[in-house]
Formats: C-alpha cells, structure tokens, sequence
C-alpha cells in the first residue's frame, strides 16, 4: 500500500486492490465531500503505458471513444469493452507524447491488462505502471480553493478534462481536472516514492474519504461503477453507458455488438429507484402492479435522500422517471438522474 491511512480506516477487497473503505464513517466522509472537499485515495486504479509507433491506433481499436486526436494537454473516459459489446473496463485515457495511459477503474487492472495484452495485433509496448506511479484525488465544492494552496491556483481554472504537466516540491506530477462525482475533482498522477509526502500534505488541508463514499456520490449523479453495473450479459445500451461510445468511429472492439443493440431497441434498460428502510440485494426482483418487469442492481442507503437508492434493470418501457414500483415488499419511485444536485453546479471557481 502506497499512502498511510490513519489507525482505524477500514480497508476491504475490491477486484484486484486493497483500498480504503472508510477513514471514519461514511455519513461523516460523505457531508465533507458534498459540501466542502476531500482527499482520495486512488491508488487502487491501475495506470497502464501504451507506447511504441502504433500506440495511437491501438488505442484507437481497444477503446470505445475516439482518442485518435486526444493530445498531450486533454484526457477523455472511455469504456474498453470484449467482442461481445460487454464491458471490461471503463478507463481515464491520457494523451502522452509517446502514446497513451491509461487509468483502469478501481481493482481493475488486471483484467484491463490482460485484455489489452490478448488484442496487441499492433505489437505496442504495454506496461503495468503500478510499481512507479500512483493516484491521488480531490473532490469536492471547494476543491479548487485546495488546489490553490497546495500546487497552484492557476491549476484549477482547468477545463474539464484538461491535463497539465507540472511540479510539486520538485517532483514532476501529471495534473488533470477530472471528476466522479459532479463536483469539483483533480487527480494527481505522482511518482510512488513522492506519493506519501504528497498524500501528507494534501491531508494538511482536507480530510480523506473513502471508496464507500465516493461510490455512493457517484451513483448519486449517475457515473458508472463498472464493478457493480456489468455483471452478468448486460450490454452497453442496458446499462445506459452509450455516452462512453462513439459508434461513428470505422472501427473498435465490440462495435459491432453495440450497433446491433442499438438497433434491436429491445431489452432491459437501467432506471434509478429510490423509497423503502430496506437495502434490497443484488438481483432482488422488481414488480409492477405485482408483475415481474426487472431486478435490483444494486442499491445502498443515500445519506444525502435519507433513503434506498439503487439502480434497477427493468423492461424498457418501465426505465423512466415518476413511476410506482415494489421491491421486496417495499414502495419505491423511479428517479431521473442526478438523484442530487451537486452543490458544484452553483459554486464558481474564484
């Protein structure tokens, strides 16, 4: 584990990385992030290099958004997905002058990396940067003014999804205005052997939150979460993930399958839920007038609604906002997204 976390964090598995779950409690870590800003620990999200003379087109074929284009200055997310249109990954592509990097979701870098290695018809280099590079994040109303203070206030002014080389303490980082969560976000690309002194002093201004936190602000504003959303043989088109595809492109991994799903117009399609004291499971069956019309995707208690709040898989002339539904039992509605407006949205940058 590259950064320190204070004594009583609780850490838990997720896919291949051990992360921090909780720095203290999640309704704590949870207010912090939507109303002021936090620290995140992202090392759990593999950077992967690609680079040799066919980097561009390899990523240009692996990749489901066109990043044929993307310069050194800019970064763009992007599903990575197998032949059958089903979803490996979703990615933070960097563009490098060398090539690309690639940022795997968390716990997701080796299933990245293999598929990656498996589709290498280009022969590029592929290189697993965990041992050397590390992430680290902000987010949060106010992260801005914590850019400021700790790098350089000019940095937070970026434009979404603009990257910038620079330094901190002496060390060479790669800054980029990202975002998960609808609120302001940053993430820092450092090297490890800096990653703990740069991990300190952040913690100087804010507070760290944990994955169980930024998950649910996530879901909150409908960013994806690979790791609970792509199980099973839901396509792209059912898990609402379209916007993660560029289907003009000539060609990339699964295009195929995604064209045919969206022409089929068939399906289940993904709607947010909310209502009911109990947290239903995965799989958990939905009704309608007490007929089955879907399942539960996964669903958490919402600190900001005070309620469930969860994604369901649903016959798609169900997936729309305002409609009466029962799981288990319990009354829920179905949302439009965001299910909660990020204070963000109001807050300028000064």
């Amino acid at each position: 584990m590259t950064l320190t976390h204070p004594e009583g964090t609780v850490h838990g598995q997720v896919g291949d990385a051990t992360v921090p779950l909780r720095f203290t409690d999640l309704s704590t870590e949870y207010g912090v992030l939507r109303d002021r800003a936090v620290a995140l620990d992202l090392s759990g999200h593999t950077l992967v290099e690609i680079s040799g003379p066919a980097a561009v087109d390899f990523a240009q074929r692996v990749l489901a958004r066109d990043v044929e284009y993307l310069t050194s200055e800019r970064c763009m997310m992007s599903l990575v997905l197998d032949d059958d249109g089903r979803v490996v990954d979703q990615v933070l592509a960097f563009g490098r002058e060398d090539g690309l990097l690639l940022e795997s979701s968390v716990g997701a870098g080796t299933r990245l990396i293999e598929h990656l290695r498996a589709h290498n018809d280009e022969g590029v280099e592929i290189v697993d940067r965990s041992a050397d590079l590390t992430v680290i994040g902000l987010e949060g109303p106010y992260a801005w003014g914590v850019v400021g203070r700790l790098i350089d206030g000019e940095l937070a002014s970026l434009p979404f999804e603009a990257v910038s080389d620079t330094v901190w303490n002496d060390v060479e980082i790669v800054f980029a205005r990202t975002g998960f969560t609808g609120e302001y976000g940053y993430q820092m690309i450092v090297p490890v052997e800096s990653a703990a002194d740069l991990w300190r002093a952040t913690l100087e201004h804010v507070t760290p939150s944990g994955q169980e936190a930024l998950e649910l602000a996530m879901l909150e504003v409908r960013q994806p979460i690979p790791r609970l959303e792509t199980a099973g043989d839901a396509d792209v088109i059912e898990i609402g993930a379209n916007w993660l595809v560029d289907v003009t492109k000539d060609e990339f991994v699964g295009k195929e399958a995604v064209l045919a799903a969206f022409e089929s117009r068939q399906g289940r399609r993904t709607v947010g839920f909310s209502g009911g004291d109990v947290v239903p499971e995965p799989g958990a069956r939905v009704l309608a007038g007490g007929e089955d019309v879907g399942e539960v995707v996964f669903a958490v208690r919402s600190v900001g609604l005070g309620a469930t709040l969860g994604l369901a898989r649903v016959e798609a002339g169900l997936a729309a906002a305002g409609l009466e539904l029962t799981v288990e039992g319990a009354g829920v509605t179905t949302l439009t997204s965001p299910y909660i407006v990020p204070k963000s949205w109001s807050i300028p940058i000064i």
